[in-house]
This record gives structure tokens, C-alpha cells and sequence, in this order.
């Protein structure tokens, strides 16, 4: 069981509900934004545009929302408008990863500490990895050591630390195809395992289901790589792979998709703890933005945008389990 000071247990709460479940909105989004804005407008948009779509996600959503996730380059003026009970994470790492360089490596914001996080207002930070187990000894050996200075300084902060796990092939290019679906549980489990362990001081995972569900049984119209019994036994053994809180990021697929895909987990035995959903609530709002202006993507987030978070919502009442049973402190 995960033992939490006082001030990270209290820190834990204001992401929460108050049954311990997590249901936060991510648009922490810098690079990938900023193209899909440009990709809908036929004006130029500056870092301006970027800004400004974040607050309107964030003031019109995070009612609908227990937290948010942003980053400290574009998304602190969208803390300020946020919901008065919505908490605050932020995003303590370099947008992308140098694609010139092997391994994917980690790197810091050079302008943030963990501290100056915090005097932002900060609840949590939130640190996202790039992870292939099955990588070079010395690259993975680089991250574990990485991730290690990362949770000394929360903890010496006294403020949660998430760690947020993408998992890679470095030998397979497209993690949406079949060659990656099949092995994705195994990247996926054996990550949590190794990033669970203490010295590491993470106090939530946020990581991938484990399992592409656009390969499984049932759930495709095409090609699979697992039956539903199959892909059970994996959201199964996930759930069992660590002791700390653990949630669910949407990886972009669509609201309804992911909506399926967590009542799947629930029937299959996992315990998961919420989720961070970003681009599955409010991605298809950026073209209304970008062709039309502030007001069209006001009134899709309005509409669809709430619909999105609520209905989500409601799947995460029946299928999520509370943190409460995993911590003391």
C-alpha cells in the first residue's frame, strides 16, 4: 500500500471526486496543438492561438471535470479560469522527443523546477515517458535514473508525482498497426511493473490500456490480435502488475471508443483508478476553432464537448475504482 504524506494526500483529493476517482481533462498538448490548429486555419497562428484554445477548453469544461492537466508554456493563463474546484496538474517535460537521436530520451523544461511548478499552482506534476522495456540496457538504465531525480524532487517537494508511461517498439515505426498490437500488452504491463517499484517515489500511473482495442474481437471490423477472452486476461494482469493508483490515458481514440474500452476493463477485473482524458473530449473542437474563430469552438465545446466529459462521466461512476483503497497516510 502507498503510504502518502498529509500534503500529498490532501494534493491527491483536489484532483478527485470525493470517491477517490480521477476524472481529469488533459490538454497539456504543445506541438501536436499547434499543427492541429494550423491544419484547420487559413491564417497563421501564432502561440496566441494555442493559448486562447486551452482557456476555452478549460473554462468551458472543467466543471464537467475533477482536475486539468496542463503545461507551464501555454496552459498557465487556462489554470486561471478554471473551475474552482477543478485541481491543477502540470507538465514538467519537453514536449516530443529528439527524432534524431536514438531511445527517445527525457528531457526537462529548462525554465521549471518542481518548486516553481508548485508556486504556479500546482497540485501534482506530471511527467510523461517514452518506454520501451525491451530497449538498449544503457538507454532504458538513462530513463531509470532520469525518472528517479524526477520523483526525489517531488518528493522533496512533498507534491505527487504521475508518471505518465507511452510505450514503443524501437524496431516497429507504427504503434497503431497489428505487428505492435501484438505485443503492446507486454510493453505496457512490464513498464508499470518496473515504474512501481519505490525508488522511483511515483504516487499515480497514468498509462496505456493495454491492449489496441481496434484489434480485438468484437471491436474491429478488420484484422485481430486477440479474442475478447484474450484481451481480458490482459487488462487482468495489468491491474495486477502494481500496488499504486493507476488511470487511464484516451491516446486519441475516439469518446465512444474509450468509453467501451473502460467498461471492457471494469468486466474484466481491473482496478483502475480514473483517467486523464485529453484529445477524446474536446480534439474534434479545434477544427470549429480554427476555421471559424473563438465563438464556433465556444459553442462546439458547449455542445459536444460537455456531451463528450458527461457522458464519460457516467461510464466512470460504474467502472472506476477509488484510490482511497490503495494509499494510507
Amino acid at each position: 500500500m502507498l503510504k502518502l504524506t498529509r500534503n500529498k494526500l490532501a494534493a491527491l483529493k483536489r484532483l478527485s471526486d470525493e470517491n477517490g476517482i480521477i476524472g481529469a481533462l488533459a490538454i497539456d498538448q504543445r506541438g501536436s496543438l499547434k499543427k492541429m490548429i494550423m491544419a484547420g486555419s487559413s491564417r497563421s497562428v501564432g502561440d496566441e492561438g494555442i493559448i486562447r484554445f486551452k482557456e476555452l477548453v478549460s473554462e468551458e469544461l472543467t466543471p464537467y471535470a475533477t482536475s486539468i492537466l496542463l503545461d507551464p508554456e501555454y496552459g498557465l493563463p487556462a489554470s486561471k479560469v478554471r473551475d474552482a474546484d477543478a485541481g491543477l496538474l502540470v507538465a514538467y517535460e519537453k514536449t516530443g522527443y529528439d527524432a534524431t537521436a536514438v531511445g527517445r530520451l527525457p528531457d526537462l523544461l529548462t525554465d521549471w523546477s518542481v518548486r516553481r511548478l508548485k508556486e504556479a499552482g500546482a497540485d501534482a506534476i506530471k511527467f510523461l515517458l517514452y518506454y520501451d522495456v525491451d530497449e538498449d540496457k544503457k538507454i532504458n538504465d538513462f530513463k531509470h535514473v532520469y525518472m528517479e531525480r524526477v520523483g526525489a524532487e517531488c518528493a522533496a517537494e512533498d507534491i505527487p508525482f504521475f508518471l505518465e508511461i507511452v510505450t514503443y517498439n524501437a524496431k516497429i515505426e507504427n504503434v497503431k498497426s497489428l505487428e505492435y498490437a501484438k505485443i503492446k500488452p507486454h510493453k505496457v504491463i512490464e513498464a508499470m511493473r518496473e515504474f512501481s517499484k519505490p525508488q522511483y517515489k511515483v504516487d499515480v500511473l497514468k498509462v496505456e490500456v493495454p491492449v489496441n482495442m481496434n484489434f480485438v474481437e468484437g471491436y474491429t471490423q478488420g484484422e485481430t490480435a486477440f479474442s475478447q477472452e484474450e484481451a481480458a486476461a490482459y487488462f487482468k494482469e495489468q491491474s495486477e502488475a502494481t500496488d499504486l493508483p493507476f488511470i487511464f490515458l484516451s491516446a486519441g481514440v475516439t469518446a465512444e471508443l474509450f468509453q467501451q474500452t473502460l467498461t471492457f476493463a471494469k468486466k474484466s477485473g481491473s482496478n483502475f483508478n480514473g483517467v486523464l482524458c485529453g484529445r477524446a473530449t474536446w480534439k474534434n473542437g479545434v477544427a470549429p476553432f480554427a476555421e471559424n474563430g473563438e465563438q464556433a469552438g465556444r459553442a462546439w465545446l458547449q455542445d459536444t464537448g460537455k456531451k463528450n466529459i458527461q457522458e464519460l462521466n457516467i461510464v466512470l461512476k460504474e467502472t472506476a475504482s477509488s484510490w482511497f483503497d490503495k494509499v494510507t497516510g
